[in-house]
């Protein structure tokens, strides 16, 4: 039994009115059609399978369908990553970096997904690992477009040290520091003046926000390279953000 999954942005009516007609032809077609707990009673779906936000949502699920806009799909990205189904978006955001279909190639892609006539492309993700100021691990997250290590108030400047590796590599003042992969690449990176990577590129970003310096231009390093941003003494808090999602203060 094939089954998809529908991750929803229920706030909009035309967008939960093109989820229900793509659920009614993948059932029609003879898919279990899958939707979220928080996103069932906007979408009203005859038939579907209720799940509650997590991994089990995706289990068994071939194909994660996406209506809405990059936050929807980034939503979505935490429930697919842990398992085997694949995902993609329909492009009803402002941006829609992430989304591969356009409202008006919606059938295209339900016959493709019909047919199993569609790629699946892996994307690189980031593992972090923050640690305290006595070098302690004390949380840790993932992210499919970038990690960023920001300061709390807006009146402090953040002061840090950035290593490549175990190498020293600089130090400056600034707003945060932007930890991104070739997906994330034209996200928050690229207003902070980081380069487009192409999404199959294997690298890494390391991106300055806002920093108080002559030199601290964006660096690109090795998939395999480990980015360390560390808070230097001073007063200034950070909090640590994976998708503009999970937060962690240090």
């Amino acid at each position: 039994m094939r089954r998809v999954l529908l991750a929803v942005h229920t706030g909009r009516a035309d967008i939960v009115a093109l989820a229900r007609s793509a659920a009614t032809r993948l059932g029609g077609a003879g898919f279990v059609v899958r939707v979220l707990d928080d996103e069932a009673e906007d979408l009203a779906i005859p038939g579907a399978e209720v799940c509650t936000f997590g991994p089990q949502a995706t289990e068994g699920t071939e194909i994660v369908l996406v209506f809405g806009g990059d936050g929807t799909f980034l939503r979505a990205a935490e429930l697919a990553r842990s398992t085997d189904a694949a995902i993609t978006g329909v492009n009803l955001g402002r941006v829609g970096f992430l989304a591969e279909t356009e409202p008006e190639a919606v059938e295209e892609m339900l016959t493709a997904v019909e047919r199993c006539q569609y790629e699946v492309e892996e994307r690189l993700t980031l593992e972090a690992t923050v640690f305290d100021d006595e070098g302690r691990a004390v949380g840790g997250t993932w992210a499919l477009n970038e990690v960023s290590v920001e300061k709390v108030e807006r009146a402090r400047v953040l002061d840090v040290v950035l290593e490549v590796d175990g190498h020293p590599l600089t130090s400056f003042g600034c707003d945060g520091v932007l930890c991104a992969t070739p997906t994330g690449s034209t996200a928050y990176a690229f207003s902070a003046g980081g380069p487009v990577v192409w999404p199959d590129v294997e690298a890494l970003l390391l991106v300055p926000a806002n920093a108080h310096a002559l030199f601290s231009r964006p660096l690109v390093t090795s998939p395999a390279s480990v980015l360390t941003v560390a808070r230097a003494a001073g007063r200034a808090r950070a909090r640590v953000s994976a998708d503009g999602r999970r937060l962690v203060e240090v």
